[in-house]
């Protein structure tokens, strides 16, 4: 399995959004944080699988430190999504 760090932020009459910051343009939302983390990894199994079929390199995961040094990412909720790397 392969742990990649997903960030959930939340703002003020909006859903629970999580970002992947080592995927950019890979999001989700949901009502909840735990329809927000099932959303994670679904939605994260899917873009790799996009990037395979297209022929994309799937990115190394960062550390956690190297995400959080990002002063973007400040104020969000970290967790991680592991998944297995031979995603069909």
């Amino acid at each position: 399995m392969t742990e990649y760090i997903a960030l959930i932020n939340k703002d003020t009459g909006t859903d629970y959004g999580v970002i992947f910051p080592d995927f950019p343009g890979c999001v989700t939302a949901g009502a909840t944080v735990a329809e927000a983390k099932r959303m994670a990894r679904e939605t994260l199994a899917s873009h790799i699988k996009i990037m395979k079929a297209d022929g994309i390199i799937i990115p190394f995961p960062s550390t956690y430190a190297e995400i959080m040094s990002n002063p973007l990412y400040r104020g969000t909720l970290a967790f991680e999504v592991a998944l297995p790397l031979n995603i069909e």
